[in-house]
């Protein structure tokens, strides 16, 4: 996925650990911010099924253990997420809370910045709606 270095972004973040505490901090961002209300009603109440699947795909993406697909077989994330309205809103508010929680979490600018740059590609690749709500007539 990314070639900054020779080691995989999941060793660069601190292995599972890491990706647990990003994944944490995330969803905490979620429940807390204000601004991410609208993504926030696109869960359940209870986070913790969200966090682990996050979790498991993050791992394997980030070139840890293939959690995910292991369980559930290959991500198809816009599939899996096609009952759900993703416009520019939610996207811009599940950017929102990665991005405070890669910049609390991850020091080295370049892997940073590149991490947010490929969220922000997946996100923009989950966008199934324009978010206007018209009739046909």
């Amino acid at each position: 996925m990314i070639t900054l270095t020779t080691s995989s972004p999941y060793d660069l973040l601190g292995g599972e650990g890491g990706i647990l505490k990003l994944v944490h901090r995330f969803y905490e961002l979620m429940d807390e911010l204000p601004e991410a209300y609208n993504v926030r009603q696109l869960h359940p109440e209870s986070l913790a099924g969200s966090a682990t699947s996050l979790f498991e795909y993050l791992s394997g993406w980030f070139g840890g253990p293939a959690l995910y697909i292991a369980k559930k077989g290959h991500p198809r994330l816009r599939m899996r997420h096609a009952p759900y309205a993703v416009d520019l809103v939610v996207r811009d508010e599940w950017m929102l809370c990665m991005t405070q929680a890669l910049t609390e979490q991850v020091a080295d600018i370049a892997l940073r910045d590149q991490l947010i740059h490929t969220f922000a590609q997946m996100a923009n690749h989950l966008i199934n709606t324009d978010g206007s709500h018209s009739c046909a007539g």
